[in-house]
């Protein structure tokens, strides 16, 4: 009789628990989001101002306040555009009124665009797809109720009423804004207002890119591109300081990778996965964490090192990758790959250490010290001149004045244009890095961008329209006339997280706030203002804020103001 009646709760134990392990939280956070302005309307289109006024997200009897779209005539389609006013990640909220003639659901197509000019775009229109993301479809929205459609990185929506003959009526529209709601731990404010907002908009790019793991962007590719993840980790950092989402994509790399593979095909990619770990540890001091990856860190070396030659050159199998705008220069991407191999052994040497494998730190050490002997030529690649400085196979100085200063940003690239400034910083030219974010990153917000994009090339400035507006007549649309390899046109992503190299740079430089210990226990700070009058800010270590004030005094010495946790020794 007691095992009769103990089965039944043992059951209803059992289904409790697989219940409880089926579930899954998100790390997300939904908010909705009105749209800010009408771009622009067609055909028969009243009262569409409602739009942008805030919604409830709920239809009701009254149907008072409503816009209508009107097909009067065959063949005619009323359309509008809303512009949300910043690029989000996620998808749309419409919720319907009641329209004549029965009460039969509506026809309507669905465009999100990053730009305006994308919004218009049909697939196949300028490289515009539905890859990674469905961007571009046609759907059905009932008669009075509330519908919601997702999910991509878009500022922008277009919609058209597909049925002739037929009215709808919306009440409201609103994006469904998708991300992590966590407080900016990092700042920066300086004198220039134009570094400010950059800085801003590369937290706010790594930020929309913090999704269940952390994306290279939110409309394409979606993924965890781990070369991408260099830039964003430094970049996260800074900002928001510790985030699970780091080691979780760290993680997600590793085991879809097994050796001998590379991860994502590439073999570079593998070795920014040794520095990211490197610099995670600097920055969170989790040895546990760090030893955790030894066996697969020993097995890599070995894979990266067997394909190092006895004339001391990489001879990397795999795809052979710096960034897109270097891919046609192999002699710059050989150089590249050799300073990314001696940087990337030598990091794993450090690691070696810190989880007690002397075998891996050896190899690492052995094969560094022969590989510095061979010095390949860069052929005037910007890309590649800063990996070898930064790996210490040529000096900062001569690859900053011969290759890096000329023609300043010209032939700079929003990946790698990170390595770029820091070789700039080490080789002392802290002005022309600065002078280099204004005019490069800034003059993507001059041409309305509220978050970094894939690429951008300073040849593409002329004429050029803005994203944020339909492109007039006689300019060019610069996300959908430009782009190439997968960044063909619309295909182009306008929020990619490998571009916000500006923010953690300034952090690091300008606010001189350099992790010296692992756990951030030592902190040097050491400023550089350049013709800046003042910098400050913030910047978040497992104990809690640094806090920074600089200001450049008459004589041109720089007065600052240090305050931070117990836990941290500041060196000034």
């Amino acid at each position: 009789m007691i095992v009769h009646k103990l089965i039944p709760r043992l059951l209803v134990l059992f289904l409790t628990v697989q219940l409880a392990n089926a579930q899954q939280k998100s790390p997300l956070t939904r908010q909705y989001i009105t749209p800010v302005r009408i771009v622009w309307k067609n055909g028969d289109v009243r009262n569409s101002e409602q739009l942008l006024k805030p919604g409830i997200g709920q239809g009701d009897l009254a149907n008072r306040n409503i816009v209508i779209l009107n097909n009067k005539k065959a063949g005619e389609k009323a359309s509008i555009l809303l512009d949300f006013g910043r690029e989000l990640h996620g998808g749309l909220e419409i919720v319907t009124g009641m329209w004549g003639g029965g009460n039969k659901p509506r026809n309507i197509h669905i465009r999100y665009g990053e730009s305006a000019s994308e919004a218009m775009s049909s697939i196949g229109e300028k490289g515009a797809t539905n890859d990674h993301a469905i961007r571009d479809f046609r759907a059905l929205v009932p008669w009075l109720g509330k519908i919601q459609f997702g999910e991509s990185g878009f500022r922008f929506v277009r919609i058209d009423l597909e049925d002739e003959h037929a009215e709808l009526q919306l009440k409201e529209i609103r994006a469904i804004y998708t991300f992590r709601d966590i407080p900016y731990l990092g700042s920066f404010k300086s004198s220039d207002e134009r570094l400010n907002k950059i800085w801003q908009t590369g937290a706010y790019t790594v930020h929309l890119n913090m999704q269940e793991y952390l994306w290279d962007g939110i409309k394409r590719d979606r993924l965890v591109w781990v070369g991408d993840l260099h830039p964003e980790v430094s970049t996260l950092s800074a900002v928001f300081g510790y985030n699970e989402v780091v080691p979780k994509s760290l993680d997600l790399s590793r085991d879809t990778t097994p050796l001998p593979g590379w991860m994502n095909g590439i073999s570079t990619y593998s070795m920014w996965w040794i520095i990211i770990h490197y610099d995670w540890y600097m920055k969170n001091g989790n040895l546990a964490y760090l030893k955790e990856q030894k066996t697969y860190l020993n097995g890599l070396v070995k894979q990266i090192v067997a394909r190092v030659g006895n004339d001391n050159k990489e001879h990397m199998d795999g795809t052979r990758f710096l960034d897109w705008p270097s891919s046609e220069n192999p002699k710059g991407i050989h150089a590249g790959l050799q300073a990314m191999t001696v940087w990337s052994l030598a990091t794993a040497a450090k690691i070696s250490v810190l989880v007690g494998d002397k075998e891996t730190e050896a190899l690492c050490n052995l094969t560094v010290t022969r590989m510095k002997k061979y010095i390949p030529d860069v052929n005037n690649s910007k890309q590649a001149a800063a990996l070898m400085a930064i790996a210490g196979i040529t000096t900062a100085e001569k690859a900053n004045k011969e290759v890096l200063s000329v023609g300043g940003a010209k032939n700079f690239s929003t990946f790698y244009g990170y390595y770029m400034l820091e070789t700039k910083a080490k080789a002392g030219d802290y002005q022309g890095a600065i002078d280099v974010i204004r005019e490069y990153w800034g003059a993507m917000l001059d041409l309305g961008a509220t978050t970094f994009w894939e690429d951008f090339n300073m040849d593409w400035l002329p004429n050029a329209s803005r994203i944020d507006e339909p492109v007039p007549a006689g300019k060019i649309d610069i996300h959908g006339d430009y782009g190439a390899y997968c960044y063909v046109g619309f295909r182009h992503s306008l929020c990619h997280g490998w571009a916000s190299g500006p923010t953690s740079w300034l952090t690091e430089h300008v606010l001189g706030i350099k992790v010296m210990a692992p756990g951030s226990k030592i902190i040097k700070i050491t400023p550089h203002l350049g013709d800046l009058k003042f910098a400050e800010g913030t910047f978040p270590t497992p104990y809690g804020v640094v806090k920074v004030k600089h200001t450049k005094l008459a004589n041109g010495k720089i007065h600052s103001e240090i305050t931070g946790p117990k836990q941290v020794k500041i060196i000034r």
